[in-house]
């Protein structure tokens, strides 16, 4: 007998085994989660390819001869946009679908840590990256701005503008389609709101606050106490943050536009530094096609330049920054047109060039600066974003984000290099390039995706802070219609019985409750075979007389 016995090895056995015991570590293959998230080459639009080849603007035009090569020309553009995507964080996404409608303003914290979204459903998303996997791309809060506790039945507003503070990111300036403004902290509970003005008084500068709707605001960009907003009053007005929104200036804007009798509506906003580094420049766009700028330090009774016919009158210039040194602003107008202006000589435009624009159906379509001033990005009707060369308002690249579908808010995030686009399908996307990117979404792309559990299926869980659902309730020998309808009459108190039988309406008298199989409620043939004249109950007295 052979004492050495070989005992071949069985790969599926030694597959079904377990390796070890005790928990066992979950690893991520980082590569070929960030190279799922890759994007897709997707093809131009048409509109825009044509107006790309035909690109015309203060004497720069893109056209070819007569020997112009076809097919050369499309290697030449293929190699031209690897190149360009290298050089732009837009080759990898994250998409967030946390809204439920068109998304109209985000901002990220200095840290790029804390993402925030504002959009026409009128409420305020949280998310944060750090607690984000690949398969948990969700909000870890939802907040309704104007939503009031003392009423049930209060209104809720949309969303038009959510900023951090640049300098101490701990508070969030919202506006909302209301009069007044609100602070939150990083994690949406209410710091303060702004007061609301007498809309009795014609002049503005002896109101409180604005009258009317608020369009727009942000921060000033190195004082932590102060921020500004802009209404349909025709005012901008400097908030004391310190001073739970205290007043501190009001800016009267007064219209020349024939029949406007002197107010307009102030459409966009900017705060940005001067170029000589002495003070602030604050821009501001009105409905009436006016560009005004003020010293950010006052005096505020004067402009210190305006430009009446910036653009169309009676059109809506959503899209307004300044650059980073605070000598070139940006405008986005409604009437298809963005112009560049010079802050030491703002008379007239140093580029314009045509560009489709979305403000009469999304206000707050907007178009920023990169982090150094390099570039300037903006979105287009058909979902494609924009990287203009800020010289000439030449694009760059022209990239589809999300086709058929309009580009509103955009932001590139300075730390994280990151762009992040808001769409009027209610999707965040975040462009990245795992070579330029640091943390943010390509953070979140690394991680090992979490295990899917029972209690992520919010149709199998329950949400406790809402209270126990009636389809969990099971009372023996009970009624159920009752217990169904307890979540309903818990927010009407005035309706329905309390636990005793009696009703929940002080006014209404107690009825005692009768059933069938009580033993003091007779049948009907025991009062008819044994109280006398009980029969004249069911008869008619008026018959008996007729």
């Amino acid at each position: 007998m052979d004492d050495d016995i070989v005992v071949e090895e069985d790969d599926a056995l030694k597959a079904f085994l377990p390796h070890g015991f005790g928990k066992q570590e979950t690893k991520a293959n980082k590569t070929l989660q960030i190279e799922r998230s890759k994007r897709p080459r997707l093809e131009q639009p048409r509109q825009e390819k044509d107006r790309n080849d035909q690109w015309t603007g203060d004497g720069l035009s893109k056209a070819g001869g007569d020997d112009y090569d076809d097919d050369g020309d499309d290697d030449d553009d293929d190699d031209d946009e690897s190149d360009e995507e290298d050089e732009y964080p837009v080759s990898h996404e994250l998409v967030l679908k946390t809204h439920e409608r068109p998304i109209t303003s985000m901002t990220l914290d200095p840290s790029g840590s804390r993402l925030i979204t504002g959009s026409t459903d009128c409420t305020v998303k949280f998310h944060d990256f750090a607690s984000m996997t690949p398969t948990t791309l969700r909000a870890f809060k939802s907040v309704d701005p104007t939503a009031s506790k003392t009423s049930a039945s209060s209104e809720t507003h949309p969303v038009h503008h959510v900023e951090f503070n640049p300098v101490s990111p701990s508070t969030l300036l919202v506006i909302s389609a209301i009069p007044q403004a609100k602070l939150l902290s990083r994690d949406g509970e209410s710091i303060a709101e702004s007061v609301k003005g007498d809309m009795y008084l014609r002049d503005m500068h002896n109101t409180k606050g604005h009258i009317s709707e608020i369009t727009t605001g942000t921060w000033h960009p190195t004082d932590r106490d102060l921020c500004v907003t802009a209404g349909t009053d025709s005012t901008l007005r400097i908030w004391d943050c310190s001073v739970r929104m205290a007043q501190r200036d009001v800016i009267v804007h007064k219209s020349r536009a024939a029949g406007s009798a002197g107010r307009t509506r102030m459409t966009a906003i900017a705060w940005g530094a001067s170029p000589q580094g002495n003070s602030s420049n604050l821009v501001a766009a009105a409905l009436d096609g006016s560009l005004v700028m003020w010293s950010g330090h006052g005096p505020y009774t004067r402009p210190s330049a305006e430009i009446r016919d910036a653009h169309q009158r009676d059109t809506w210039t959503g899209g307004l920054d300044i650059s980073s040194d605070g000598r070139t602003v940006v405008t986005r107008g409604g009437d298809d047109t963005i112009k560049l202006w010079d802050t030491r000589k703002f008379k007239t435009p140093v580029s314009t060039v045509s560009h489709p624009s979305t403000t009469s159906q999304y206000p707050t379509s907007g178009i920023r600066f990169s982090p150094t001033s390099t570039s300037i990005i903006t979105g287009s009707p058909t979902g494609s974003l924009h990287i203009l060369n800020p010289a000439t308002l030449k694009p760059d690249l022209i990239t589809p984000i999300t086709p058929n579908s309009p580009l509103i808010s955009l932001l590139w995030h300075p730390k994280l290099n990151q762009i992040l686009t808001g769409s009027a399908n209610a999707e965040t996307h975040v462009l990245y390039n795992p070579t330029l990117s640091t943390r943010g979404a390509a953070t979140v792309m690394s991680r090992a995706p979490k295990r899917r559990h029972i209690d992520d299926d919010p149709n199998l869980t329950t949400d406790l802070s809402q209270g126990l659902s009636a389809d969990a309730i099971i009372a023996p020998n009970g009624n159920i219609s009752s217990v169904r309808n307890a979540n309903s009459e818990r927010s009407k108190p005035l309706t329905g019985l309390t636990a005793s039988g009696r009703s929940r309406d002080p006014r209404r008298p107690h009825v005692p409750l009768t059933t069938p199989f009580a033993k003091s409620q007779p049948d009907a043939k025991h009062v008819r075979d044994n109280i006398p004249l009980s029969s004249m109950r069911d008869e008619d007295p008026r018959e008996a007389l007729l």
